[in-house]
């Protein structure tokens, strides 16, 4: 009930700006589909600029996100007599996508961990996200959507490991063409897919699982390309990371490298302990090259692959639900951590899976608590409630600002979440798993 309560009082805070263009893709998609959003021909292809009460932007989203964006806002227009209001209704609508699949990862958790360790230990891991304010302020409050696709990467975590791999490969491409952050999560689930699978049949297993995704993926792509739009998406899907920017706003080893590059070209103008103290701010990529710093990009590429692929290998015998999450959920933190351009929300994946690995993997509490803190003042940091609203954490209450203070905080968190995560993984070889491949085996209330 409490945490159905504050759920219901975030929602009509008007969010992050990033809700601008929720606003303006909901009523497009309304009115006439999503085929021809991403623009149609051209040479090069163009990208079509969308508009609503004079604002303009371009998609950049994934199709099956501005279909659910299109969905509520088809739902809007037709309670409003075919007009579109910009209300404070409006932003209640564009967050109930994020809304249903944040309520549907909690009845997950439920079901899955009741049915795996019993009713006791699932009433406490749901009740634990339900109430986790990092959950409220991310989806309810900022209005991100990053629900609507954790919530099918995680169904393709818990299918993989009852051995579904065609609901497993579905519900990942579902991810994927959801939010782009899902690629970071791709490895975690092929790898469930294979270590979920009975050994002989691994093989079979993932092609199975490939086809689904790619019938999925084709249900979304194939009308664009009938649209004459394919090109037009494809260039949408280069440039998604095309952010000039070390880090957005996240509280990560790049904004470490960005406050540290500001203090060294301020001290002339603010002497040593001004440009220590300053409150930083997002340092462009290309102001970085200019005073002579390597391209930021592939580094941190190189650094997040490396840590997944240490990951995949320190739990390459793993074979329970709540080692695939916990793989899953190291894998966003240290992209979020360790990746160049990350944004704020971007952590948000690592909370809700490692709400599921930490019901089944009680050590891994901590590492689960530590996060969602992180993620939660991070956000309150930089946006208080809600953009422009206010109540937030003031920045300069650490001396050096605390966003500065709270990225050392999150590289040593991811340090001793990868030490957490190898324990489990060795404990798990001898303890063997909690979660079996085929979940429907452990009957309810075994722990």
């Amino acid at each position: 009930m409490l945490g159905a309560i504050v759920r219901a009082l975030a929602l009509p805070l008007p969010g992050t700006r990033d809700t601008i263009p929720w606003r303006i893709w909901s009523y497009n998609a309304a009115k006439e589909g999503v085929s021809r959003l991403y623009g149609v021909g051209g040479n090069p292809p163009e990208r079509r600029i969308v508009s609503y009460e004079g604002a303009e932007t371009t998609v950049d989203m994934p199709p099956l996100a501005i279909h659910e964006l299109g969905l509520v806002g088809r739902v809007y227009r037709w309670a409003n007599h075919r007009r579109f209001p910009n209300t404070t209704a409006l932003i209640v609508a564009i967050k109930m996508p994020a809304t249903i699949a944040d309520i549907g990862l909690a009845l997950l958790i439920y079901f899955v961990v009741r049915r795996a360790a019993g009713e006791r230990r699932a009433r406490w891991a749901t009740v634990m996200y339900w109430l986790n304010p990092a959950v409220i302020l991310d989806g309810q409050a900022l209005g991100y959507i990053d629900p609507q696709y954790v919530l099918p990467a995680a169904g393709a975590l818990v299918a993989a490991a009852a051995a579904w791999p065609i609901a497993a490969g579905a519900l990942g491409v579902a991810a994927l063409l959801t939010k782009p952050q899902a690629l970071f999560l791709g490895p975690a689930v092929a790898f469930a897919i294979w270590n979920g699978a009975p050994e002989r049949a691994r093989v079979h297993a993932f092609l199975k699982a490939s086809a689904a995704g790619l019938a999925i993926a084709s249900i979304f792509v194939v009308p664009i390309a009938l649209a004459g739009g394919f090109w037009n998406f494809v260039q949408t899907v280069e440039r998604l990371g095309a952010h000039d920017m070390l880090s957005g706003n996240m509280s990560n080893a790049w904004w470490i490298v960005g406050w540290m590059v500001r203090v060294q070209y301020t001290i002339h103008d603010y002497g040593f302990w001004g440009a220590l103290t300053r409150q930083t701010q997002i340092l462009g990529i290309s102001r970085f090259m200019e005073v002579g710093y390597p391209n930021p990009r592939p580094i941190g590429s190189v650094l997040v692959l490396a840590a997944i692929a240490w990951a995949l290998w320190t739990a390459r015998r793993s074979k329970d639900l709540w080692l695939f999450s916990a793989v899953a959920a190291f894998s966003i933190h240290a992209y979020a951590t360790l990746g160049a351009q990350v944004h704020e929300n971007h952590l948000y994946a690592a909370v809700p899976l490692l709400a599921l690995a930490s019901a089944g993997r009680p050590r891994l509490t901590p590492v689960y608590a530590a996060v969602s803190a992180i993620f939660a003042i991070d956000l309150n940091l930089f946006y208080g409630i809600s953009e422009d609203v206010g109540y937030a954490l003031p920045r300069s209450l650490t001396i050096v600002d605390a966003t500065v203070v709270l990225a050392f905080v999150n590289c040593a968190a991811l340090v001793w979440h990868a030490r957490r995560l190898r324990a489990e993984c060795r404990a798990a070889t001898v303890e063997g798993s909690l979660l079996p491949a085929d979940a429907s085996a452990i009957p309810a209330g075994r722990a």
